[in-house]
């Protein structure tokens, strides 16, 4: 077996790059669902605002500006062959190095506090919530998904009782994006975490956000599921930015895990128009 070596330096310079291109770059396929569905949009108003969202999102790339003023807490999902030793130093600081980089290279506001109660800004955006995920192989992998907290406070989670079943899902969902209305900035994209345990239900949900809108489930029953709901939730009348319209969210993406036997947890993360992320390999 040959082990593999990547130095934490590579690393930092990919996370630095990925902060700057997530920000300011939006992902084709959220792009071609905007004009999709500026196309089929019925609210005159909502036509209006889609077609800004698409303007701003051109003027971002092509200026490197940031498409939205939240730039977000950065998310950083790595995935590490088994056979990658990372040599150089701390992972996690090398990580956090590319953010504290990318952000003040990209000029990307600074938006992370040092404790949740006395509330001082550690002025570089870090440190990152970083998801470790273990593999076969000799690859590096990661995604930095910055996520703005206009959605991510409007995310929820609810322990159901198992006899709550698939419409108690149905519900939940459907009444987490409700109360959520327009702080989202809508059309948004609702990831869905099902299973597991608490916290695993609620990585699923974050996850779940990062597949391309318009991939089908795999899962032929969870993807007759994400049709059922993305149409409930366009009923809703929310519309882009909340001025109603038929154009509420992209996509509804379900994950899925096992879970106990008196258990049935549920996860809705929300993502904006702008559901941001950059991925690279090493």
């Amino acid at each position: 077996m040959t082990i593999r070596q990547v130095s934490t330096d590579s690393i930092t310079k990919l996370v630095e790059k990925l902060c700057i291109e997530a920000n300011c770059h939006l992902t084709d396929d959220i792009y071609n669902c905007l004009k999709a569905c500026h196309a089929t949009e019925k609210s005159p108003l909502g036509k209006n605002i889609l077609n800004t969202l698409m303007e701003n999102a051109r003027i971002a790339r092509d200026e490197t500006a940031p498409i939205c003023q939240d730039t977000g807490m950065t998310v950083v999902f790595l995935t590490i062959g088994q056979d990658v030793h990372i040599t150089g130093g701390s992972l996690e600081d090398a990580i956090n190095e590319g953010i504290r980089r990318g952000y003040e290279k990209g000029y990307l506001r600074k938006s992370v506090v040092r404790d949740p109660l006395d509330r001082v800004n550690t002025k570089d955006n870090t440190p990152g919530i970083i998801h470790y995920d273990i593999v076969p192989g000799d690859q590096l992998h990661i995604i930095v998904a910055p996520k703005g907290f206009g959605s991510e406070n409007m995310s929820g989670l609810k322990m159901l009782k198992p006899s709550q079943g698939l419409q108690g899902v149905k519900d939940f969902v459907i009444q987490t994006v409700r109360e959520a209305g327009a702080n989202p900035c809508p059309p948004i994209i609702v990831g869905v975490g099902i299973g597991g345990t608490m916290e695993k239900s609620a990585y699923l949900s974050k996850k779940a956000l990062l597949r391309p809108v318009g991939e089908k489930n795999p899962d032929p029953v969870l993807a007759d599921l994400e049709a059922e709901l993305l149409q409930s939730v366009n009923n809703l009348n929310i519309g882009p930015a909340g001025f109603g319209g038929t154009t509420t969210a992209l996509s509804v993406n379900i994950l899925t895990y096992a879970t106990h036997i008196a258990g049935l947890p549920v996860s809705v993360n929300i993502g904006c128009h702008a559901t941001r992320h950059a991925e690279g390999y090493i």
